[in-house]
Formats: structure tokens, C-alpha cells, sequence
């Protein structure tokens, strides 16, 4: 370890441990990227998401309220109603009158039940390919679910709904413009089935079930989203990040943790997902159009060269803006990428610039190729070294704070090189 690394490692230690949190100060530092030591990153990401309040003496209660409530979730949600199914199946008392399998009352607990194995097979679907260039979540967790675990409770867990439905998913996936094509060629696209993989030991659950769990109960809780495709890409970094804190009492924590970050991200880009707000000020399509803005006053040739042959943004931005880049690049580079993303207080901005960067780091060949080449290279994996385009979005992102478009007070000096890989343990 470098002496500079060290020193960055203490500047981060000095800053966490003051009893009231710098937050400007802290962005400025997490931006040029977080060390992984000591489960520092870890808990940047928890204050830049606003799970942790700045207040380090607030941090226990609002860790222990947060966990406690998603227990309670996982009863609600999971555990009674898996107990119930498991009673009424010997019973049959959930067949009445009033209520049964071909009930099409919304109200209906059947009726629910089926809708949300729905939801649960799409989600069972995508997390089983999540980041399938790592083993990682396909091992067993250190930390298996206790609640889940509980030999005691008899009960259909979300793996046994999963193996003895019958039901297609395709009603649910919700596709809406691109949100089928999110795969990207750097990403496996091997669609494994329940079989694909052994089955754990009794007491044991692999990393991708947890993040099953956090997914359905999300949707759960938020049913005029629910669950869209896609979203498994965005919680697994945050996952993977806290699945593999070096500190054990904060890595036990992990699958609430991840939740409660998740929720928080997702309500800042939530109206990605949502269909009906795609032409709005809000909505995905203003977003995908503003990459071309930045575009053109920074490189005006590149510009017009994708407007003559009608390479519309919607054509490949979708997925970057949607998915925060996490399927063009290999987890570690995500994870560092995001180190800036969740610093910059007006985190879109710069992820527009980065998208405006990568576009500028290939011109030659974008202005070399014709309508047929240059779409195969913008829909598939940029291959690029993260700090090349890194120094570019930062240069853009000072650029333009000279002109107030940004605030230039925001994230300190400019420095050079600042996306350099993520540290991280192996996966």
C-alpha cells in the first residue's frame, strides 16, 4: 500500500469520525473515489444515500429502527403468508365460497398471491444472471436470513413459490421501450433456469436469493412501480459493497442496509422506470436528449455526424442514464464509477457528462463509420479504461461550472485520473 494510499485512508478515518459529518468535505473526497479498507466506502454510501444522518450520534438508533422494521417486513411480506399457504394447503380453507383460486376480485388474497408470484418470477429470472462474470452471487452468504433460516417455521419460502409455480412470467415483465434490450454483450446473456444451479445445503442461501428478497419486497411495498427489469442491476452493486464489508458487524447487516439504500436511489430515479412519465420534464426521454446537448457543445463534428445518420439517443442511452452504467463496465468499475456518481450532489448531471465523455473517447470511429457500424458500436460494451473518460467528465464538469451551469464551489479542485478501479475484495 502506497503512502498516499495510507493518507487518504486517515483523511476518510478523520472525517468519519467527527461527530458531526462534513458533508461537503465528504463529497469532495468520496468524488477522486472511496478506499475500500475498514468498510469505509461502505459507510460513505450509507451517508451520500441518506441512510446515516450526518449526526454520528444518531447512528445507532437509526440503524436498529431501520433493521427492526425491515424484520418486520420479511414477517409481513414473507414468513405469514408462507406460514398461511403452508395451513391451507393441508386445510384447504383458503378455498370458500367467498374466495378462491378463480376469484377475479382484486381483493382477493388468491388473487394477490398469484400476481405476486408473478413479480417474484421475473425477479427470480433476472437475479440469477446478475453479474454473471462473478461466482459471487451465486455462493452462499456468511449471514444467512435467521427469520428466513428458522428450521422451526414451516412456511413456503419465496425458493419454494418459485420451484412449484406453473405460472408465466412474461405478463410481468413490463417491458417498455428498451427495458428488453438492458443485456449488454459484456454481460453473459445465458438464461439459466431453476435447475441451473445446485441447490444449497438446508440452512444456507446464496447471495442472489438475498437480493431476490430485497427486490420482491420492494415491490411489495411500492406497487405502482413494483418490480421493473432492470433493477436487479441496480441493487446488486450496492449489495455486493456491503455483502463484502471487511467489518462483520456492519457486513451481517447487509441485505437491510441494501434496502434501505436502494429505496432511497431508486425514489431519485424511479421515474426512469415509470413508462408513462418518459415524455415528461422528468421522464427518461428529457434525460436521453440532454446527452446530445452536452454533446453538442462539446464536440459540435460528433454531434451533427450521429444527427445525419439518425442515431437517435434512445438508441443506446436508455440503458447507461437507466441502469447508472452498471452494464457497461465489470463490477469493480462500477463500484468506483458510482463513488463519484453518489458524491456529486447533482449526481445526474455529471452521469450525463461521463455518458457525454465515452461518446467523445471513441469519435474517430464514430466518424469513421457509417450508420450500420457506429450502431453496433454504440449498443454494445464501450471499451474504454474508466480513468480515461474519467478525466474528460471531470474537465466538462469544471467547464461548465465556469459558466454557472454547476455550481463550481461543489466538489473542490480538479483533479487528475480520478476514476482509477475500484478497490474491492475478489469476487
Amino acid at each position: 500500500m502506497s503512502s498516499a494510499h495510507k493518507n487518504k485512508i486517515a483523511e476518510f478515518q478523520s472525517l468519519l469520525s467527527e461527530p458531526h459529518i462534513n458533508l461537503k468535505v465528504l463529497r469532495e473526497l468520496c468524488f477522486n473515489g472511496i478506499p475500500f479498507e475498514g468498510g469505509i466506502r461502505c459507510l460513505c454510501w450509507k451517508v451520500l444515500l441518506n441512510y446515516l444522518p450526518r449526526d454520528r450520534s444518531l447512528w445507532d438508533t437509526v440503524l436498529q429502527k431501520q433493521r427492526e422494521t425491515y424484520a418486520h417486513f420479511l414477517r409481513e411480506m414473507i414468513i405469514q403468508p408462507g406460514i398461511a399457504k403452508v395451513k391451507f394447503g393441508v386445510s384447504r380453507e383458503d378455498v370458500t365460497l367467498e374466495d378462491h383460486p378463480l376469484n377475479p376480485n382484486p381483493d382477493s388474497q388468491w388473487n394477490t398471491y398469484f400476481k405476486d408470484n408473478e413479480v417474484l418470477l421475473q425477479i427470480d429470472k433476472d437475479v440469477r444472471r446478475l453479474c454473471p462474470d462473478f461466482s459471487f452471487f451465486l455462493n452462499p452468504t456468511d449471514y444467512p436470513c435467521q427469520l428466513i433460516m428458522d428450521p422451526e417455521n414451516e412456511y413456503e419460502t419465496l425458493r419454494k413459490r418459485v420451484e412449484q409455480t406453473t405460472l408465466k412470467s412474461q405478463t410481468v415483465a413490463r417491458n417498455r421501450s428498451g427495458v428488453t434490450n438492458v443485456s449488454s454483450p459484456l454481460k453473459s446473456s445465458a438464461s439459466n433456469s431453476v435447475g441451473d444451479y445446485d441447490p444449497l445445503p438446508n440452512g444456507s442461501e446464496a447471495h442472489w436469493e438475498v437480493v431476490e428478497r430485497i427486490l420482491f419486497i420492494y415491490a411489495k411495498l411500492n406497487p405502482g412501480i413494483a418490480y421493473v427489469q432492470g433493477m436487479n442491476e441496480i441493487v446488486g452493486p450496492i449489495y455486493y459493497t456491503f455483502a463484502t464489508n471487511p467489518k462483520s458487524d456492519w457486513k451481517e447487516h447487509a441485505e437491510a442496509d441494501t434496502f434501505f439504500c436502494f429505496t432511497n436511489l431508486m425514489a431519485e430515479i424511479r421515474d426512469n422506470f415509470i413508462k408513462s412519465l418518459d415524455d415528461s420534464q422528468c421522464g427518461i426521454t428529457s434525460k436521453m436528449e440532454s446527452v446530445y446537448s452536452t454533446l453538442k457543445e462539446e464536440d459540435e463534428e460528433l454531434y451533427l455526424k450521429l444527427q445525419e445518420q439518425n442515431i437517435k439517443p434512445q438508441f443506446f442511452t436508455f440503458r447507461w442514464l437507466t441502469l447508472l452504467l452498471s452494464q457497461e463496465f465489470v463490477l469493480p468499475d462500477v463500484i468506483r464509477i458510482w463513488d463519484s456518481l453518489f458524491a456529486d450532489e447533482k449526481r445526474f448531471d455529471f452521469l450525463l457528462m461521463v455518458s457525454c465523455a465515452m461518446l467523445i473517447l471513441i469519435r474517430n470511429q464514430l466518424l469513421e463509420g457509417d450508420f450500420t457500424i457506429n450502431m453496433r458500436l454504440l449498443q454494445v460494451a464501450i471499451h474504454i479504461e474508466i480513468h480515461s473518460f474519467g478525466d474528460r467528465a471531470d474537465a466538462q464538469r469544471y467547464r461548465r461550472s465556469d459558466h454557472g451551469t454547476i455550481s463550481s464551489k461543489r466538489c473542490g479542485p480538479r483533479s487528475h485520473g480520478i476514476f482509477t478501479p475500484a478497490q474491492s475484495t475478489s469476487a
